[in-house]
């Protein structure tokens, strides 16, 4: 049904309409009101964190679970400890890589690579190259400026000097 003022659908909803429906609560659909607009919850919901673990825990559990025999204990050992069959079968394929190595965390993310480091090293070098070689034209500017104005000096220092002589 549409609403002729504003071209929008028709949100109303009539007793009628609702003649014969109940709720569990045992109450009228006709009593309630009926809300077509719910308002957005304001609260900012956290982000989940990614769990760590160190090599010591994993160590720790890979032994509990090498110790249980009977059917079950492994499956009470993961829900006590809150992990997953997952984390047992990784850590045991890190264990077999090596015993210290293969359980150490490792960085995650994007490998550096090499060729991009050194043309941040390059690009940080020119920099610094193009700034000195700013101050040296700074430099070599004012011993111009300098050798200019001594000259100058010195040519009024001997024009009065020369016309007391005379």
């Amino acid at each position: 049904m549409m609403n002729n003022q504003d071209n929008q659908p028709d949100t109303s909803v009539s007793a009628g309409s609702l003649e014969g429906a109940r709720r569990a609560t045992g109450k009228d659909p006709a009593e309630t009101p009926v809300t077509t607009t719910q308002i957005p919850n304001p609260e900012v919901e956290a982000k989940a964190v990614r769990r760590r673990f160190s090599a010591k825990y994993k160590r720790s559990v890979l032994e509990q679970a090498d110790h249980c025999t009977n059917p079950g204990d492994i499956g009470a050992l993961l829900r006590r400890e809150g992990l997953y069959s997952s984390h047992l079968t990784n850590w045991r394929r890190q264990r077999e890589k090596g015993a210290l190595g293969g359980l150490a965390p490792r960085k995650r993310g994007r490998k550096p690579d090499p060729a991009t480091a050194e043309r941040r090293v390059i690009a940080k070098l020119n920099k610094e190259n193009e700034r000195l070689r700013g101050q040296l034209k700074k430099a070599q500017t004012i011993i111009e400026v300098q050798k200019k104005l001594s000259e100058i000096l010195e040519i009024q220092m001997d024009d009065p000097g020369k016309e007391k002589n005379s």
